[in-house]
């Protein structure tokens, strides 16, 4: 098969054990990132197989329909980047892992990492010690807060497991159906804050102004999961106003970041990193072994995770 891989931003994937598994198929790796239909229906106009690297590259009606030799679509985990109903329609296969019952480990850690750099202000810090200023501020500890943990599913349990060995109180948002006085304690007593859920219309802006107006002047924001959660422009205008007090933030509206005048990459109080949550060579390797899994499967006519089963009974 002709298999396309898309956005493997520092080529990682060819060095991967996993990739093994393509042997004797024609594989074309893309490492810059593209969202131009022309150039992507270009890129891709023999592929049979496309592989995407999560979210990366949005895979729409008016470029499916330029691809007429593509067959399937193989990834892991949610998919709202892609227009499913038309590739149902084209007789284009989406194969995809949801691994229900596995945590993104790489996740959970770098969660940590941004709630440990911003309480600490490791990165302010080291600034201050290259400027031959010393120390520029006092930190917190995390020993003693409460952990408010939006959205307890695989990631956030597993964060909570941590947070048990720091000695942090946990409290959970339910969801939907919970008392609104409940919701807004648990925005006005959590230390930080930290957004697990997955991204899908209901869940678009699920995170209003209001919610974060009620956090503490003190308190932190972490996002490690998805930026249209919360409402658009509501993080920057709270921080401006200083509820919350700080933010943590791997992902955003619009990515790869190339504009360096977006507003959080120029705050004070908020960390900022390049949606590195679950980029580490190890989950790479779990991810990527799913993925090439998927493709050998349909080759051998036998595909597994499909999503649109409805293209099953047309092959």
């Amino acid at each position: 098969m002709k298999i396309s891989i898309l956005d493997d931003y520092y080529d990682t994937i060819r060095h991967l054990p996993c990739f093994a598994k393509l042997a004797g198929h024609d594989v074309t790796i893309w490492n810059d990132h593209v969202q131009d239909t022309d150039a992507l229906a270009e890129r891709l106009r023999d592929t049979e197989a496309l592989v995407l690297i999560r979210e990366r590259t949005k895979i729409r009606k008016p470029l499916l329909e330029r691809l007429p030799k593509l067959k399937l679509i193989s990834q892991r985990s949610v998919y709202p980047h892609i227009d499913l109903d038309d590739c149902t329609r084209l007789g284009i296969m989406l194969c995809s892992h949801q691994h229900a019952d596995t945590p993104s480990v790489a996740t959970v850690e770098m969660t940590w990492g941004l709630i440990l750099s911003a309480l600490r202000m490791i990165p302010q810090q080291m600034q201050s010690l290259k400027a031959g200023t010393w120390q520029m501020g006092i930190g917190r500890s995390v020993n003693g807060r409460v952990l408010g943990i939006y959205g307890y599913g695989r990631i956030g349990s597993a964060v909570a497991k941590i947070a048990n060995a720091f000695n942090m109180s946990v409290q959970v948002w339910g969801g939907e159906g919970s008392l609104d006085r409940a919701r807004a304690d648990f925005f006005a007593t959590s230390d930080v804050i930290s957004l697990h859920v997955r991204l899908y219309p209901a869940t678009r802006g699920i995170i209003t102004a209001a919610d974060l107006a009620l956090m503490k002047p003190t308190s932190l924001l972490v996002n490690t999961s998805r930026a249209p959660l919360i409402e658009p422009g509501a993080l920057v205008t709270a921080l401006k106003a200083g509820r919350p007090g700080g933010a943590a933030v791997d992902v955003y509206e619009e990515e790869p970041v190339r504009d360096t005048t977006l507003p959080l990459l120029n705050m004070p109080n908020v960390i900022c990193t390049p949606h590195i949550g679950y980029v580490t060579e190890d989950e790479y390797e779990t991810h990527f072994t799913d993925i090439f899994d998927q493709i050998v499967a349909f080759d051998a006519g036998s595909p597994i995770n499909v999503i649109n089963t409805d293209v099953v009974m047309k092959h």
